[in-house]
């Protein structure tokens, strides 16, 4: 039967040795800290022999006596020294290094956080698309894995639904590159070359851009959101259990409907936004608009319309890869849903740009001028 915890005062050669029985657990310490706190003189020893049982409350107990009276501790179990040492640790915790204090290395010790993030986030893309490809690679040799219900359904999400916003950007942009343009030629009486600036940057660069970034918004975004939710409410390790891969049924689909809607959404972009730089050619510099379509046609060459279409799908894929791979890592709570969600815009954004002028670069080189 268990007895009650007590000790007894032990001296010896000028050594005070407290011997501890009974059991030192809650349930049965009862007096003992007051008993403990009554000991006068100093204590050697603390001798642990006889006792029954030891819990944290116990340890704690014999611990902060032993640290008060610089005294050993004899008598234990590997199991309750192992014990001791975990509340020894919790008591005396390790400092945390002090970061150094001061506006300009702080600032250093951001910049410096903010590279290794972001070359770790590089490393997980790039790890990210190598999943999507061998994904991508075992549907074509199983077709039927592939999601072809999934997939359209995604096409009618980045692509129909988007129309309109879409339309609406390219046509307000068109009218007001328009307007800008033929403000500055006016001052050289060459209001007709803004049929020029309309037509090139229009079809080469802004409308592939524009929509880019208005895809990221939606869909990138849309993406992220959808994916860290499931990630939150464990419905992909439900798949996993299940052995559905959610490469092939989340993020493959996905992939494949912004891949292929990006050329059509860029290329309609670009002839909206081409009408409403003529809608204000025709208004404000009374450019009939057969005069327009002729002048666009002599002065766009064909390449810019390859250009327009070559970029697009690369701008797909790393809108779908940023927001299906900071969805996938949301983990936590859903205050990182949001957080991913953001990330993964700004991450896709920022990587289109960089792209865009890693390609201008590029057909400039190769004579595409």
């Amino acid at each position: 039967m268990k007895g009650p915890a007590d000790f007894e005062r032990v001296d010896s050669g000028g050594s005070v040795t407290l011997r501890f029985t009974g059991n030192l657990s809650l349930a049965y310490i009862g007096d003992l800290p007051q008993r403990l706190n009554a000991v006068q003189g100093p204590v050697g020893q603390l001798d642990l022999h006889a006792i029954e049982r030891i819990d944290t409350v116990g340890a704690w107990l014999v611990h902060r006596f032993a640290r008060e009276h610089q005294a050993g501790i004899v008598g234990l179990e590997p199991d309750e020294v192992h014990l001791l040492e975990q509340v020894t640790a919790a008591e005396c915790p390790v400092e945390p290094a002090r970061r150094v204090s001061g506006p300009i290395p702080r600032v250093l010790g951001e910049i410096g956080d903010a590279v290794v993030t972001a070359g770790q986030t590089l490393y997980g893309l790039l790890g990210f698309l190598g999943a999507t490809l061998i994904a991508f690679w075992n549907v074509a040799t199983h077709p039927s894995r592939f999601r072809f219900n999934a997939t359209i359904h995604r096409f009618e999400i980045v692509g129909v639904t988007a129309l309109g916003i879409i339309g609406l950007m390219s046509f307000l942009i068109g009218i007001v590159i328009a307007q800008q343009g033929a403000v500055q030629l006016r001052q050289f009486g060459a209001e007709i070359y803004t049929i020029n600036l309309v037509g090139r940057i229009t079809l080469r660069e802004l409308g592939v851009l524009m929509t880019a970034i208005m895809v990221a918004g939606r869909s990138g975004s849309a993406f992220a959101a959808q994916l860290g939710t499931m990630k939150l409410t464990e419905e992909i390790d439900a798949m996993r259990t299940i052995g559905v891969s959610p490469m092939e049924a989340l993020v493959l689909p996905r992939t494949i409907a912004v891949v292929l809607m990006m050329p059509l959404l860029a290329f309609y972009s670009s002839l909206i936004g081409i009408i409403g730089g003529g809608l204000l050619c025709w208004i404000a510099l009374d450019i009939p608009p057969i005069t327009f379509v002729q002048k666009i046609r002599e002065v766009v060459p064909m390449t810019d319309l390859w250009i327009c279409l070559i970029k697009a799908p690369v701008f797909g894929v790393i809108i779908a890869l940023a927001g299906c791979f900071q969805g996938m890592q949301v983990e936590g709570d859903a205050e990182q849903v949001g957080h991913r969600t953001t990330t993964a815009v700004v991450q896709a954004i920022f990587l289109v740009i960089v792209l865009d002028a890693v390609f201008a670069v590029f057909f400039s080189g190769i004579g595409w001028k």
